[in-house]
């Protein structure tokens, strides 16, 4: 099997639960198309959202925040909805339990790497370009974590004055 050169999000909006795969690396890179995935299933109350980690070979603050944001919005529907995640590798895990926000997620231990999520289509890869969704991402870690203010700090006053400087644009 030869590996995929670029990182990219295979997701099914028509399964039940919306089911999503990481492949390659998460980040503020790529997560553009990912995140408006995301906003558009909380627009259409979709209450069930799994993410299968089987082929993500890392993730970083932006992609976290984008994932506590929406989980932070599902616990929010009524009746509450859930995410779902599986197949954490280890240095995943630790990432997520190092922000506190593991228990935002329902974690779910899949026999294999594949779910029975039916057709995946491929999400086009997107880098975020305006400093007001990553600022929004970070400040998601915040929310669900209160601990998480330290750890990002200089990057939220950093975003904050960027944001204010291309609204003075």
């Amino acid at each position: 099997m030869s590996e995929q050169k670029q990182p990219n999000f295979l997701v099914n909006a028509h399964a039940e639960p919306v089911s999503v795969q990481v492949h390659g690396k998460a980040n503020y890179l790529n997560c553009n198309h990912f995140r408006e995935f995301m906003e558009t299933m909380l627009r259409a109350e979709r209450a069930e959202i799994h993410i299968n980690f089987a082929h993500c070979k890392g993730m970083d603050s932006t992609f976290l925040g984008i994932l506590a944001g929406t989980a932070l919005e599902l616990k929010q529907h009524n009746p509450p909805g859930r995410l779902s995640i599986s197949h954490l590798n280890e240095h995943n895990s630790e990432l997520i339990t190092n922000l506190g926000i593991q228990s935002l997620f329902h974690l779910e231990d899949l026999p294999g790497g594949e779910d029975s999520a039916g057709k995946l289509a491929s999400l086009e890869n997107r880098e975020v370009d305006d400093a007001s969704e990553v600022l929004q991402a970070h400040e998601n870690l915040v929310e669900a974590e209160p601990d998480n203010a330290g750890k990002f700090e200089d990057v939220i006053a950093f975003l904050k004055k960027q944001v204010e400087e291309e609204s003075g644009r």
